[in-house]
C-alpha cells in the first residue's frame, strides 16, 4: 500500500516539496504519494488529526505553522525543542505525533558538505530573527564557529534569540560594525519584498562567503550586493530547501537520499 505524506502551508501553492520528496522516493525506490495542501489558519490541527485518520505517516510543515506544529506534537525531539518549531511531523505506530526540526542540519549540509564552506573557527552574520534564524542556530553552534552575530531592524528579536540559546560565541548586536565577517547568512525576505537591507561593503572581505535562506530563478537582491561587491562564493537556499527535505524522508522511510540530483533537478526547473 502507497504511503501518504504531504506538506501543510499557507500560501503552498509554491512549494517545490512533492517534486522532491517524489525525486526522492525514486531514487530510493519507496512507495510514497506526496502532496501539498493549503491549509487555512484556523484549521490546522484539525487538518493535522485528519491526515493522521486517514493513515496518513508524515507531514511537512512550512509558514505560518512551523510554531502550532511543535505544541501539538506528543513527543519533540532535542533538535524541535532547540528552535521552539517543527518542520516535519512524524506518526507513529502508537498514534503519537513526533516533531522533529530539520531546518538547520538543512543549512549545515548545504553550506559545509554541498558548498564546502567551513564554518568552524569562522565568524558568521546573520541578518534576521524570526522562526527560520531561530530553528538554525543550534546546528551551527554545534559546528564551532569562533562567533555568530545575529542583527534584526528590531533589536529585540534578535536578542530575545541570543538571550533564549545562552552562548558566550552568540550575540546580539544593535548595529552592523565595519568589521568584516567569514560568512553572512541572510534570514529575513526583506530583501524579495523590496526592502534595502542597507548592509556596508566593509562586511566583506575577498573571501567572505555569502548565503541566502531564500532562493528563486534569480539571485535574490542579497545575493547581487554580495556579487556586486566582487563576492564569488554565494549560494541560495534551494540546497537548504533539499537537504532538510532529504533529513524528513530519512526520518520517515529510515534510508537517506542523495540530495544532490535533486538540487540540480529542481535547479533546471527554476531556469526553465
Amino acid at each position: 500500500m502507497t504511503d501518504q505524506y504531504a506538506v501543510f502551508g499557507n500560501p503552498v501553492a509554491h512549494s517545490k516539496s512533492p517534486e522532491m520528496h517524489l525525486a526522492f522516493a525514486r531514487e530510493t525506490a519507496q512507495d510514497i504519494h506526496y502532496t501539498k495542501q493549503l491549509v487555512e489558519e484556523g484549521q490546522f490541527e484539525q487538518a493535522v488529526k485528519d491526515f493522521q485518520a486517514r493513515g496518513g505517516k508524515g507531514l511537512n510543515i512550512t509558514v505560518p505553522f512551523k510554531l502550532r506544529a511543535f505544541e501539538i506534537a506528543d513527543q519533540k525531539t532535542e533538535r524541535a525543542a532547540k528552535a521552539q518549531a517543527a518542520n516535519t511531523l512524524i506518526f507513529q505506530e502508537d498514534g503519537q505525533i513526533l516533531a522533529d526540526n530539520t531546518d538547520g542540519f538543512g543549512l549545515v549540509q548545504d553550506i559545509a558538505t554541498i558548498h564546502q564552506w567551513p564554518i568552524k573557527d569562522k565568524n558568521i552574520l546573520i541578518l534576521g530573527a524570526g522562526g527560520a534564524v531561530q530553528g538554525i542556530i543550534a546546528p551551527l553552534l554545534k559546528e564551532n564557529p569562533t562567533s555568530i552575530k545575529i542583527f534584526n531592524r528590531t533589536y529585540s528579536k534578535a536578542l530575545a534569540i541570543a538571550e533564549y540559546f545562552n552562548n558566550n560565541k552568540l550575540e546580539a548586536i544593535e548595529t552592523l560594525d565595519n568589521k568584516s565577517v567569514d560568512l553572512i547568512i541572510n534570514g529575513t525576505s526583506a530583501s524579495l519584498t523590496g526592502h534595502s537591507l542597507n548592509l556596508p561593503a566593509s562586511l566583506l572581505h575577498e573571501n567572505t562567503c555569502c548565503y541566502d535562506m531564500m532562493y528563486g530563478k534569480d539571485l535574490t537582491p542579497f545575493l547581487q550586493w554580495a556579487k556586486g561587491n566582487n563576492i564569488s562564493q554565494l549560494a541560495d537556499g534551494l540546497g537548504m530547501l533539499v537537504n532538510q527535505g532529504a533529513e524528513a524522508f530519512r526520518l520517515w522511510r529510515n534510508v537517506m537520499p542523495d540530495a544532490k540530483p535533486v538540487i540540480a533537478q529542481l535547479r533546471a526547473g527554476l531556469n526553465q
